[in-house]
């Protein structure tokens, strides 16, 4: 999906005149197709008992989950190692921020901040679409997703380009990242407050809910300035506590653990009391 995106004849800098409407046109080639891949795989598959389990298989495809702990755990090892430029090197692989200033603190609040959005849009945000409407709704969320990762900046030159990927992964992460972020404080036992009154401060509609979930739970502060490419971002903050070290963002993922654990058992409890 990726590369069909990037090779589009419209995915380089747009602006002015039309440049929205060959975003949409962009998007629309890259989420139709994907959405027919997946109708045809699932055409196939789903015909017959037998056809069930590699359905699932290929669901799982759509799932990030053991990716995501496998990306976040060389950030904690190196912090607990008090190796910083390893811990600077590990994070860059997982943020769009830059690294190079950040301290142990800084490198920990960028790993728990993906962390959180993360699961969202690589664990909670597939499996809903796949339990929706199968491979089709799970092939068209990650072309979306990847479309918006790609293409959805709101910075010029893509401001106008992207604007159908950014607004489009938006709608289809509206209901998953509170999913996402009430898992998270159901598995943590805490964090409900942070999160309903942090969450609508995030300049994304859906990426609060998640952060704001883990800065309740973790009882620390998370968000704050941040660089890109050289220009300072004023971002808000959530929760209300310290900044995070490792110890907390080995309590962060620990807790991803619990929040996948949770998603696993209540699949499995709808699975035997779905009608047959």
């Amino acid at each position: 999906m990726g590369r069909l995106v990037d090779r589009h004849p419209g995915s380089r800098p747009q602006s002015g005149t039309g440049a929205r409407l060959k975003g949409v046109i962009a998007l629309a080639t890259a989420a139709g197709l994907a959405g027919f891949l997946g109708w045809s795989v699932e055409r196939v598959l789903a015909g017959s008992w037998w056809g069930l389990l590699p359905l699932c298989a290929a669901g799982s495809l759509g799932l990030a989950a053991r990716s995501l702990h496998d990306h976040v755990r060389p950030v904690l090892t190196a912090l607990e190692g008090e190796d910083l430029p390893a811990a600077r090197l590990a994070v860059a692989r997982i943020v769009g921020r830059d690294v190079q200033a950040l301290d142990a603190s800084g490198v920990a609040a960028a790993a728990l901040e993906s962390l959180a959005e993360s699961l969202c849009d690589g664990v909670v945000a597939p499996l809903v679409w796949f339990l929706v409407a199968g491979l089709p709704g799970l092939f068209v969320y990650k072309a979306v997703n990847t479309a918006d990762s790609l293409i959805g900046h709101i910075e010029a030159p893509y401001r106008e380009f992207g604007w159908a990927a950014a607004r489009a992964d938006d709608l289809m992460n509206l209901v998953p990242a509170r999913l996402a972020g009430a898992l998270i404080v159901l598995a943590a036992g805490r964090g409900w407050r942070t999160m309903l009154r942090d969450a609508r401060h995030h300049a994304s509609p859906n990426a609060g809910w998640p952060e704001a979930a883990m800065a309740g739970a973790l009882g620390v502060e998370l968000g704050g300035a941040a660089t890109y490419d050289g220009v300072a971002h004023a971002r808000p903050l959530f929760g209300q506590g310290p900044r995070p070290g490792a110890a907390d963002l080995a309590a962060g993922l620990s807790l991803y653990l619990r929040v996948c654990v949770v998603l696993a058992l209540a699949l499995l409890a709808g699975g035997l009391a779905w009608p047959r």
